[in-house]
């Protein structure tokens, strides 16, 4: 039986195994208890309670707004409802960038507050200090290089990082130190797939890619990305499992029609 069948509940040390025995994980984000339901039932790994919410949940344009408070509440939800995988809740622009003791204050409320088993945030040297604070707590953190969203106006654009030499060294120096500090696993995003597998041959603790080819321990991606409800977003990295957005559509038009038209509720549906 695999690691993952064996286990009664994804922990990092079970993903640590998982990585040594060459099994791939699988991590998808949910916002929500429904989603959440469905998603630990079909055997996820790792769920992610992303800062994606800002976009798919709450319309805006980058992470950048949603807030703490509002992670919190979305993780409180998912947190009900997994039964097996892992939680990890990203932190949010703002609650730990160049203040390691806010960093410390956020993650202790998300853990706190919503039953989380772990944060994620972004950033390699540059957030040294708020990681290794967090750790001191005893919370888990998985880091996340490459494409850093909460970054999106430094970069300018939400290309592929790290082609370059310099930026790719830098990645791998980071990748190196976030493993060496205690980080149980990190995100590798929209990274050249030979440099991604470089990283995750390299380092001891499991990688999980998104656009970042098939050599990395495990994959993640945007719930409605995947299930094809967020239509104006097709990185070449997505794959569509579902048409979900289409098919509700025709189902919601459907409903509607059947009220216009006074078929529903019919004889055998009332009281």
């Amino acid at each position: 039986m695999s690691i993952h069948g064996k286990a009664k509940r994804i922990t990092t040390q079970v993903l640590q195994e998982m990585k040594n025995n060459g099994e791939k994980i699988a991590m998808l984000t949910a916002y929500d208890y429904s989603m959440a339901r469905i998603v630990d039932a079909a055997g996820v790994d790792i769920i992610l309670v992303g800062d994606s919410a800002s976009n798919v949940m709450a319309g805006h344009e980058t992470t950048l707004p949603i807030t703490l408070d509002h992670m919190i509440y979305h993780a409180q939800g998912v947190v009900r409802a997994a039964k097996k995988a892992l939680v990890v809740v990203d932190l949010p622009f703002g609650t730990y960038q160049g203040n390691s003791k806010q960093a410390l204050n956020s993650s202790i409320r998300i853990m706190k507050e919503s039953g989380a088993h772990a944060v994620k945030l972004e950033g390699g040297a540059e957030v040294r200090e708020s990681i290794e604070r967090i750790l001191t707590a005893g919370i888990p953190v998985m880091g996340h290089l490459g494409l850093t969203p909460q970054s999106i106006y430094k970069f300018g654009t939400y290309t592929v990082r790290a082609k370059e030499a310099a930026e790719a060294e830098a990645l791998r120096s980071d990748a190196a130190m976030l493993e060496e500090i205690g980080c149980f696993s990190l995100v590798l995003e929209k990274v050249p797939a030979g440099l991604a597998t470089e990283v995750s041959k390299s380092i001891g603790i499991p990688t999980v890619g998104i656009g970042a080819g098939g050599g990395c321990d495990g994959q993640v991606l945007v719930l409605h990305d995947m299930l094809g409800l967020t239509l104006d977003f097709s990185p070449q990295f997505l794959r569509r499992y579902l048409d979900m957005g289409e098919q509700m559509n025709s189902a919601i038009s459907q409903y509607v029609a059947d009220v216009r038209s006074r078929d529903f509720p019919n004889e055998s549906e009332q009281y």
